[in-house]
């Protein structure tokens, strides 16, 4: 095939629709436009989402406004008042919360509020805690230890992908002992290569 041969498809290309032709055309007189109204008006039309003046559908759906960030880190809130019913000298951690009932999971993140009073002298290992709360608590003869935060699920995500990755099988005939064995051989065919040529370049 020349390049003088190289044909368009067969309907690539259209010729333009001339209007006001006559009517012989089927496009002449109104100009395919109809009579009168908002639809034959030159660069004129409903804008978009219109219905005819019913509420439209963007309208008619539930508004959601804002957003919800995809990185916050959420934490469940326990206040001083609620240490209440742990007997003195005892520790305050994530399990014990969960045993007696004041949390949910020991997986989330918990913040010691300030609301409320406390007598009993109590160790308490929590993520966060407020101001308010560390002074009840020392004042009361306890002691505040703030924990690492819990690793979000993406990042957990990533953890055990980088795991799995690490834990893959070697090569088919070839082991972890062995890769480096071969990469040191390489290493000394290479440096005596090396001499080889400086030498016969000297004589």
């Amino acid at each position: 095939m020349q390049q003088h041969e190289l044909r368009s498809p067969k309907g690539a290309r259209k010729a333009r629709k001339r209007v006001g032709r006559g009517n012989a055309s089927g496009t002449g007189t109104y100009a395919g436009k109809g009579m009168k109204g908002q639809q034959a008006r030159a660069g004129s039309g409903p804008s978009w989402g219109f219905e005819g003046g019913q509420t439209p559908l963007i309208r008619r759906l539930p508004v959601r406004r804002g957003f919800r960030n995809p990185f916050r880190i959420e934490f469940v809130a326990v206040n001083v008042s609620d240490l209440s019913r742990f007997p003195a000298k005892s520790e305050v951690t994530p399990e014990t919360l969960r045993e007696v009932g004041l949390i949910r999971s020991k997986r989330h993140m918990i913040k010691l509020l300030g609301d409320g009073e406390l007598s009993a002298p109590l160790t308490v290992r929590v993520h966060r805690v407020s101001a308010s709360a560390r002074a009840k608590i020392e004042a009361a003869g306890g002691t505040v230890e703030e924990l690492a935060p819990v690793r979000p699920p993406e990042e957990r995500r990533r953890n055990r992908k980088a795991d799995r990755k690490k834990a893959e099988p070697p090569k088919a005939g070839e082991s972890k002992e062995e890769a480096p064995a071969e990469e040191a051989k390489r290493e000394e065919q290479d440096d005596s290569s090396r001499e080889t040529s400086e030498n016969a370049t000297g004589d």
